[in-house]
């Protein structure tokens, strides 16, 4: 599970092998800064600003560990064609084309058609397919087909049919189509279906699957593609030899090499088994694989692998590829181990039901790391914090892992602007509190939501999988189920007492205060007028805190503000909005653990989904007067091993890289290891 950053956020690094003496890579450019004046900006368009990172600590790493970096994030890149075929079925062949024309055209590049054709290829880039990483609307380009015509004509460039018009017509309007009462799979542009695939297919179609272990269900559809091959329903699953397979035998490859200097057995054994998942797709060796890399707590260097996060299903059972490489943060991870060490605590004191709480929270490992590469559905965009695994049952008898990637949060925090806020925020107290705990809370909600959020609460016994009981509902009630650990206990003294804040009070009215002020106006930013709300994490923003707001207006406990025609909300009693929030806490819980797919209807589509629209209008109005972009994402630092005459590696250097076109030709030049259709 992913936690996305709210503003200023939201995974692909690059590796690139020479011998003798490293040079930039062509399309590359090299930003030469020093470090006390690192430029963490890169350039902006539409609403989009790329930026970049560093990686504290690289010089501090041992050869053994750069090179275990360095495989592991080849590995990861490898597979970086995957989720534009998973995103969308002519991502690839579209992307092809598009670079071949930026590549190749000579003619006026001033026009305002070339500027809007080099936009809307950075937004392609940026999104790994034709639709908004984050809306999952489809990017309308600001050129006509003619003018693409020609442009291929010039660059002696083909792209036919279908995957030619749908960049203009209104065809797979939408990536991942959420809305309720239609057919959800039929209607969403995602490749992980085939034509003719409806909800019932798939529901019907996985009824049918048992695991060998009921306690232990596997995670059926997780690595395939399910398709009708006269009339019958298929997978395809993701596997050497099977669908995506010459990407993942490259994958495979990086990984081989990386466990030969895996730090310590137990590492190797998990790398051991992910390999063995690559090459066969048997589920049961993922779950081997997930218990195993769950255990392997020790050494400086972990990472994510493979087919993982479903926010990408409609109906939430397929993984879409990942690949995030880190690095141990030594000074944070030991502040912040303090959770993981009380998250009996947190549990025992939580609002849920009796029947609901754990009554042993194992295995809960959380660190702060620093990325050194990230690919496939992390990258550009990106999470600040992941829990891993998502199979219940493994959380529940092994435990989990939990990460904040630091360095991503400090890039964010000082390429970022304090102008918008000043916009939205009620008043000077609202704002210094902002100003001197907001970045503080936030590493605390990120803290508190993977590892006590994720990791609180058990299902029913005989409660099947929340993708089989909540379905299209599970990742928004999920997400928003571990905000709402995580906002409970912001304003709790206990986080003073652990040495978390020298202020609980005011740590957690500054999370509150902008919680509430995302969830209800600042996140509507994102969204075109007459929209519908259909990402996960933004939706259960808005229902969280739709919902407090409605049932806190007998005590006026979050008030609605009009002023000068702006509005603004603002929090009377933090006490009591603690409260409500444990009220929806205890309500979410009993939620997933009774499978009540009607409760989470309701609650999603009455407070999540529909915008007010005068309140919408204004809040894009008030937005006008900013430059700064609403979504953010990264290029990665170039990783570039040095080896010696013998092709030994002796080094591996770390390269900041000037512009985003350059890394994205250069990873569809060097990673292109997939056909166009597959």
């Amino acid at each position: 599970m992913k936690l996305k950053l709210i503003f200023g956020v939201a995974i692909a690094s690059t590796l690139l092998f020479s011998c003798g003496k490293d040079k930039p890579k062509e399309n590359q450019e090299v930003l030469t800064t020093e470090e006390t004046t690192f430029d963490y900006n890169v350039e902006q368009f539409a609403d989009i600003k790329v930026l970049r990172y560093q990686i504290p600590g690289w010089e501090n790493l041992t050869l053994k560990e750069k090179k275990l970096v360095y495989y592991l994030t080849q590995a990861g890149l490898s597979g970086r064609d995957i989720i534009w075929d998973q995103n969308y079925k002519h991502n690839l062949k579209i992307r092809k084309a598009l670079e071949n024309v930026y590549t190749k055209f000579s003619g006026d590049k001033t026009s305002e058609s070339w500027i809007a054709f080099e936009t809307y290829l950075k937004r392609v880039w940026f999104s790994n397919g034709i639709h908004h990483h984050y809306s999952n609307d489809k990017i309308k380009p600001e050129f006509s087909s003619d003018y693409l015509k020609q442009l291929f004509s010039e660059t002696n460039t083909t792209l036919e049919g279908d995957a030619f018009n749908v960049i203009f017509n209104e065809a797979d309007f939408k990536k991942v189509n959420q809305a309720k009462g239609i057919d959800n799979v039929g209607l969403s542009a995602v490749n992980f279906y085939g034509d003719g695939v409806t909800n019932k297919d798939v529901e019907t179609f996985y009824a049918s699957k048992k695991s060998p272990d009921a306690t232990k269900p596997l995670s059926f559809g997780l690595n395939s593609q399910l398709v009708k091959e006269n009339g019958v329903l298929k997978e395809r699953v993701y596997k050497s030899g099977g669908l995506y397979g010459s990407a993942i035998d490259e994958i495979v490859k990086w990984l081989e090499l990386a466990k030969g200097v895996a730090e310590n057995e137990k590492q190797a054994n998990a790398l051991g088994l992910l390999i063995s998942y690559y090459k066969i797709g048997d589920l049961q060796i993922w779950d081997d694989y997930n218990v195993a890399w769950t255990a392997a707590t020790e050494g400086n260097i972990d990472y994510i692998n493979s087919f993982i996060e479903v926010y990408n299903d409609p109906l939430g059972y397929r993984g879409s590829y990942e690949s995030i490489i880190q690095i141990k943060d030594f000074d944070m991870s030991k502040k912040m181990a303090v959770l993981s060490e009380n998250a009996q605590w947190f549990e025992n004191n939580s609002p849920l039901m009796d029947a609901h709480k754990k009554k042993n929270v194992v295995g809960v490992s959380y660190k702060t790391v620093n990325v050194a590469g990230e690919s496939g559905d992390a990258s550009p965009s990106t999470p600040i914090g992941v829990n891993l695994p998502n199979a219940n049952w493994i959380r529940a008898a092994v435990g989990s892992k939990s990460v904040s990637l630091g360095n991503i949060v400090d890039a964010y925090d000082n390429a970022g602007s304090s102008d918008r806020l000043k916009e939205f925020v009620n008043d000077a107290e609202e704002l210094e509190l902002d100003e001197t705990y907001g970045k503080l809370a936030d590493k605390l909600h990120t803290a508190l939501h993977e590892v006590v959020g994720h990791a609180s609460g058990q299902l029913n016994p005989g409660v099947g999988e929340t993708k089989e009981t909540l379905k299209n509902y599970a990742s928004t009630l999920e997400e928003g189920r571990a905000d709402l650990v995580a906002l409970y206990y912001l304003y709790d003294s206990k986080i003073q007492e652990l040495g978390l804040t020298d202020n609980w009070d005011k740590t957690g009215k500054a999370a509150y205060n902008d919680y509430i002020r995302n969830g209800l106006v600042m996140q509507l930013i994102r969204l075109n007028l007459g929209d519908d709300v259909e990402e996960a994490h933004m939706r259960n923003r808005q229902w969280v805190s739709a919902w407090v707001f409605e049932k806190g207006k007998a005590d006026n406990v979050i008030e609605k503000i009009t002023r000068n025609g702006k509005t603004y909300y603002n929090i009377t009693d933090y006490a009591k909005l603690r409260n409500l929030f444990g009220q929806l806490l205890r309500e979410t819980q009993r939620i997933k653990s009774e499978g009540d797919y009607k409760a989470v209807e309701a609650l999603v589509e009455g407070y999540g989904v529909k915008v007010d629209q005068k309140l919408h209008a204004e809040v894009l109005e008030r937005n006008k007067q900013f430059t700064s972009a609403p979504y953010s994402g990264f290029v990665n630092p170039v990783l570039e091993a040095v080896t010696n005459k013998a092709g030994d590696i002796i080094d591996v250097k770390v390269v900041q890289l000037a512009t985003f076109s350059g890394q994205m030709l250069e990873y569809s030049k060097k990673y292109n290891f997939l056909p166009e259709v597959n």
